[in-house]
């Protein structure tokens, strides 16, 4: 496991960070190497296509890497990466509307609950995630972030640049938002929508 170093970050990513600046560029590949699966677990979070979310984290990388001397050492480096990749996955989703949903999803949500009985709980978990994704943006992020990436509250709230006390507001509506468009989902299972999906 990585020592934490006097920045923030991990003493590898604060090495890194001060190589790049000091005109070392290669040494931002350590960077892209430490957190490229974070970074397109992220964004396939927010779109569920696996193309879509390679050039997402690809576009965020490259933001990451133009704003790095923003990075103060302030907050952990993973606090600023994230907060960097999720300000470029929120632009494009406003530049392109949000993900289309699988014809599927759609049937779905759409039929009786006593069709969905035959769904598989990975295929209700999917439609519950994909179902976050449709949710206003404020509590999509929240959600993603506080459950998806499992960062605790004030982690969160650091990322979103929200406070602490707004993050619980927007997580407890995103909850309820959710919970009542899965509920013909769920209905059709007996069991309530979880909380940590």
């Amino acid at each position: 496991m990585p020592k934490k170093g006097r920045m923030g970050g991990t003493d590898e990513d604060n090495a890194d960070v001060a190589r790049v600046l000091a005109g070392d560029l290669e040494a931002f590949a350590g960077i892209v190497r430490r957190w490229q699966s974070r970074l397109l677990n992220l964004a396939w979070r927010f779109c569920r296509d696996r193309a879509m979310a390679e050039d997402m984290a690809q576009e965020a990388f490259l933001k990451a890497y133009r704003s790095l001397s923003s990075f103060r050492g302030e907050a952990a480096f993973s606090s600023w990466l994230t907060s960097v990749a999720l300000n470029s996955y929120r632009s494009r989703l406003r530049a392109e509307g949000p993900p289309l949903l699988g014809i599927d999803l759609v049937q779905a949500l759409a039929v009786a609950p006593a069709a969905l009985e035959g769904l598989h709980d990975t295929e209700r978990t999917e439609a519950v995630r994909r179902a976050v994704l449709l949710l206003p943006p404020r509590y999509r992020d929240a959600i993603v972030v506080f459950y998806f990436q499992e960062r605790d509250l004030a982690e969160s709230a650091r990322i979103l640049g929200i406070a602490e006390g707004t993050l619980k507001a927007r997580l407890h509506r995103g909850r309820e938002l959710l919970r009542r468009r899965c509920a013909m989902l769920m209905m059709g299972s007996g069991r309530p929508v979880e909380q940590g999906t």
